[in-house]
C-alpha cells in the first residue's frame, strides 16, 4: 500500500476512535457524577455525586459526613418527579456542580387590591442553611426588590451587624424598562461573603401612592438569586400572581466545601483527609474548609478511592501529527522514522529528517545515558543510607531492651492488661518536628522533656534522657512495664517508651498547666500565689493519695525517691498530677528497706535515707511533709537569701512548731483563709511527717486519710488571720478570693519527668554513696 494511502487510513482509523470515545463519553454519566458505591446516584432528575449522598433509613449516610444535615440529603419520592432536600429541612436542591449547589427561593410578597388594602403577605421570608457546610455564594447572587413604591431590606443575622436595602420607585408603567434594575420597578445590591442565613423584609415606600399604582403593580418581591439566572422584565411586576411561581424557580447559589480546615490543616491528619489520589487541595472562598479536584491530565471524582483517573488523550483529543504515546496524567508526541520535529498539532510537527548523521540521537544517547547514571548512584547512596539507619535503630531497639519489652508486652496482652506502646523514632520525630526546641517543656537532671502530638492529635510529653546505663537495662524495662499499668487520676500515666535510639524515650501524658511549686512560690515579679487555701488542701490531698497509691495499691509497690513540689504538676483544672519517675524504685512485696544509691533534691531528701542508704516508703513521708510546709507557708525549702536561722524553712517549721509559734510564717493567703482548726491540723499533720526517725512518722495511707478528713470536716467561718491580723498583715498583699481562672504559666515552664525549673533547687538535686 503506497504510503500516502497508508497515511489517510491512518487519519481514519483515528477519527473513528475519537468517534467512539466521544459518543460513549456523551451517553454515560460523567466522572465526578459518581455515588458512593450502593448509593443511589440520582433523585428524580438530579444527579448526586459523593460526598454527597442520601441518608438511609438506618442511619448509616451515603456521604462523606454518615447521617450528618449537611452532605446527607433526603430524596422525597411523594413527589412526581422526586424532590431533594437538604438534610430533613425543607430546603429543595434542584442542582448540584463541582463546586456549587442550586436552592429554590423563597421571596418575600407583600400584595395590594386597587382600594390599597393587602391582599397577600408574606412581607417577611427568610432561608437559614446555618449548620450547614454551605453559604450563600456572593459572587454569584444579588438581593432583588422589584415592585413600585417598594423598600426592601436584607438581614444576615450570623454575620455581625449586617445589613442591606434598596427601593425602587414608579409613577406609570412607561417608566418601567426591561432588563433595567437601577430603580425604577426594579433595583439590587449585592451579599456579602459568609452568609448563611439571611432574612428578606418588605415595606411600601410611598403608601399615598398605592391606590395610583396598584393597577399595574399589585405586588412588590424581595428575594436573592442567582443574577445571571434572572433578567428584569416589566412583566414582573404587571401580573403578580405569575411572578409568585416564578419567584421560586429563580435559583440561589450555595458554595460547598469539605469540613472547617484549610488545606494545610487538613493534610496534618491524612486518615480524614478527603482528597484522593491524583487530585489537589483548594481552599475555599466563602466558608471554612477545601474542596478536592483532580490534578491535571486525569478525571474522576476525587473524594471517591480510588481518586482521579488518567484521561487517555491520544483517543480524546488527538494533540499529536505524529505518533501519541498516553503517559500517567500527561502524553508525549513524536515523530515517525525518518523524520524529525516535536510532532505536536500546533507545533514544529513532523518532516523528513535528510541528515545522514544521527547527531540527535547520538546526543540524545549521551544525555539520557549520563541521566540515569546520576539517578542510578543517587538511588544507590540513598539505599545505603536508608538501610544504615535500619540497622542502626534495630542495634539501639537490642541494646536498650526491646526484645525483653515486647515479650513483656505479649504476655500483659495474652492475659488482658493494658500494656506499654513501643513508639517508632520517626513517630517520636514527627511529633517533636525534629526536637524542634521551641517545644522543650523542661530541663532537668535527668534529661529533656518536649512537647509533641502524635499522629492521632493525641498532645503528650517526651523525655529524652541524657545517659543510659546498659547493666540496667533488664531493671529499667521490668520498672517501665509495672509503671505503665499504674492507673491512678492523680498520677501522670507512662503511654510508652521509644528503644530505637541510643537513649530511650519516654511518653508520658500531658499536662498544661505547670508545676505546684511554680504556683505556691511568690514570682520574680513579685507576684504572690492565686490558690486558696481550699485548693491547696485538695492538691494536698491528692497528693497524698497518689503517692499512697503507688506505696500499697499497685501491682508492685513503687517508692517514688523524689517527692517535691516541681514533681506536683497540675492540669487546666488544678487537679495535682504526681510526675517524674526518674528516680523511683520498685519495692519487693517481702522487703521493707532497700539498699540503694541515695538520691533525691536537697530540702526534700530523708534524713535518715541519707544517712543510711536504707530507703523506704516513709522517705517519701518526709519528703510529702517538706511538701505541706510550702502550701503553708509559700516558701522554698532551701533558701540562700534567708537567714541562716530559716535557711532550711523544714527545720526551722520544726522548731516553731515546738514553740507553738508557728503562725507568723504562714502564708498571708493561708491565714486569710483557713479556719484555724484545719490549718493548725494540716500543720502538726507536716511535723509528724517531718520526724527524723522514720518509725515517728505516719504511712502514706495514713496521711492521705487525714487529709482527706480536714476537707470533709465543715469549715469554720473563724480564720487565723482575725487571730493575728496586726501582727502578719504588715507589708503583705492578699485576696480573700480565689480567681476563677489561675494566671498562666508559661509553657517554658513546665516539664514532665526532671520538672523542677528553678536553677536553685535542680543544682541542688544530690547523689550519695551510702555509709
Amino acid at each position: 500500500m503506497p504510503r500516502s494511502d497508508c497515511n489517510m487510513f491512518l487519519q481514519l482509523l483515528c477519527f473513528l476512535q475519537l468517534f467512539v470515545f466521544t459518543l460513549a463519553s456523551s451517553s454515560s454519566t460523567p466522572p465526578f457524577f459518581r455515588a458512593k458505591e450502593g448509593c443511589d446516584a440520582k433523585c428524580g432528575n438530579i444527579s448526586i455525586p459523593y460526598p454527597f449522598g442520601i441518608i438511609t433509613p438506618n442511619g448509616s449516610g451515603c456521604s462523606i459526613d454518615g447521617a450528618g444535615i449537611g452532605y446527607g440529603l433526603t430524596c422525597n419520592t411523594s413527589f412526581q418527579p422526586p424532590k431533594l432536600f437538604i438534610g430533613t429541612g425543607n430546603v429543595e436542591i434542584i442542582d448540584i456542580s463541582e463546586t456549587e449547589i442550586r436552592i429554590k427561593n423563597t421571596p418575600a410578597i407583600l400584595c395590594h387590591n386597587k382600594s390599597g388594602n393587602v391582599s397577600f403577605d408574606r412581607s417577611r421570608a427568610y432561608i437559614n442553611i446555618s449548620g450547614t457546610p454551605f453559604t450563600f455564594s456572593y459572587t454569584e447572587n444579588m438581593f432583588f426588590a422589584i415592585g413600585c413604591n417598594t423598600y426592601a431590606s436584607i438581614f444576615g443575622p450570623n454575620l455581625q451587624d449586617y445589613s442591606s436595602s434598596c427601593s425602587s420607585e414608579c409613577d406609570n408603567r412607561q417608566s418601567v424598562v426591561d432588563g433595567s434594575c437601577f430603580g425604577k420597578g426594579c433595583c439590587q445590591s449585592t451579599i456579602p461573603k459568609g452568609l448563611n442565613r439571611y432574612e428578606t423584609m418588605l415595606l411600601v415606600y410611598k403608601p399615598q401612592n398605592i391606590s395610583a399604582t396598584s393597577s399595574f403593580d399589585p405586588c412588590s418581591y424581595g428575594f436573592v438569586a442567582e443574577q445571571d439566572r434572572y433578567t428584569f422584565n416589566a412583566s414582573d411586576i404587571l401580573d403578580g400572581s405569575n411572578f409568585i411561581n416564578k419567584g421560586e424557580d429563580i435559583p440561589m447559589v450555595l458554595d460547598w466545601a469539605i469540613g472547617n480546615k484549610t488545606c494545610e490543616e487538613a493534610k496534618k491528619d491524612l486518615t480524614n483527609f478527603a482528597c484522593q489520589e491524583k487530585s489537589y487541595c483548594i481552599n475555599s472562598d466563602n466558608n471554612p474548609g477545601y474542596r478536592c479536584t483532580c490534578s491535571d491530565g486525569y478525571l474522576g471524582n476525587p473524594y471517591l478511592s480510588p481518586g482521579c483517573q488518567d484521561i487517555n488523550e491520544c483517543e480524546a483529543q488527538s494533540p499529536c501529527v505524529g505518533i501519541c504515546t498516553n503517559t500517567m496524567g500527561s502524553y508525549i508526541c513524536s515523530c515517525p522514522e525518518g523524520s524529525r520535529g516535536n510532532g505536536t498539532r500546533g507545533g514544529s510537527g513532523c518532516f523528513q529528517n535528510n541528515q545522514k548523521f544521527p547527531v540527535l540521537k547520538i546526543s540524545l544517547g549521551i544525555a539520557l545515558g549520563f541521566f540515569f547514571l546520576i539517578i542510578g548512584t543517587s538511588w544507590l547512596y540513598f539505599s545505603m543510607r536508608k538501610r544504615n539507619q535500619i540497622l542502626r535503630k534495630a542495634k539501639f531497639f537490642q541494646k536498650n531492651g526491646g526484645l525483653l519489652l515486647k515479650q513483656q508486652i505479649s504476655s500483659q496482652e495474652s492475659s488482658g492488661e493494658s500494656s506499654a506502646k513501643i513508639f517508632t523514632a520517626e513517630e517520636l520525630k514527627l511529633a517533636t518536628k525534629n526536637y524542634d526546641e521551641k517545644l522543650i517543656l523542661g530541663r532537668g537532671g535527668h534529661g529533656i522533656v518536649y512537647k509533641g502530638t502524635l499522629s492521632d492529635n493525641r498532645i503528650v510529653a517526651i523525655k529524652k534522657s541524657k545517659i543510659a546505663d546498659e547493666s540496667q537495662i533488664e531493671e529499667f524495662i521490668n520498672e517501665l512495664v509495672i509503671l505503665t499499668q499504674v492507673n491512678h487520676r492523680n498520677v501522670v500515666k507512662i503511654l510508652g517508651c521509644c528503644l530505637e535510639t541510643e537513649v530511650p524515650l519516654l511518653v508520658y501524658e500531658y499536662v498544661s498547666n505547670g508545676t505546684l511549686s511554680q504556683h505556691i512560690h511568690t514570682s520574680k515579679d513579685g507576684i504572690s500565689s492565686s490558690i486558696s487555701w481550699e485548693s491547696r488542701l485538695r492538691i494536698a490531698a491528692e497528693t497524698a493519695g497518689a503517692v499512697a497509691y503507688l506505696h500499697s495499691a499497685a501491682s508492685v509497690p513503687i517508692i517514688h525517691r523524689d517527692i517535691k513540689s516541681a514533681n506536683v504538676l497540675l492540669d487546666e483544672n488544678y487537679t495535682a498530677k504526681v510526675a517524674d519517675f526518674g528516680a523511683s524504685r520498685l519495692n519487693p512485696l517481702d522487703q521493707n528497706e532497700i539498699d540503694t544509691l541515695v538520691q533525691g533534691t536537697l530540702g526534700y531528701l530523708d534524713p535518715e535515707y541519707h544517712h543510711s542508704g536504707q530507703l523506704t516508703g516513709k522517705s517519701d513521708v518526709y519528703s510529702f511533709g517538706v511538701v505541706l510546709v510550702e502550701l503553708l507557708t509559700g516558701e522554698k525549702p532551701i533558701s540562700l537569701e534567708r537567714s541562716e536561722e530559716q535557711r532550711n524553712m523544714a527545720s526551722y517549721f520544726i522548731s516553731l512548731m515546738k514553740g507553738n509559734n508557728v503562725l507568723h510564717v504562714l502564708e498571708t493567703r493561708v491565714l486569710a483563709e483557713g479556719n484555724r482548726e484545719q490549718v493548725l491540723a494540716v500543720a502538726k499533720l507536716a511535723k509528724r511527717c517531718l520526724s527524723l526517725k522514720s518509725e515517728d512518722r505516719p504511712t502514706m495511707k495514713q496521711v492521705a486519710m487525714e487529709l482527706e478528713s480536714l476537707r470533709k470536716s465543715p469549715s469554720s467561718t473563724h480564720t487565723l488571720m482575725q487571730d493575728h491580723y496586726r501582727k502578719h498583715n504588715e507589708g503583705r498583699t492578699y485576696s480573700t478570693s480565689e480567681p476563677t481562672d489561675l494566671y498562666k504559666v508559661p509553657i517554658s515552664h513546665y516539664s514532665v519527668g526532671d520538672t523542677d525549673q528553678f536553677s536553685t533547687e535542680r543544682d541542688m538535686t544530690m547523689s550519695f554513696t551510702p555509709r
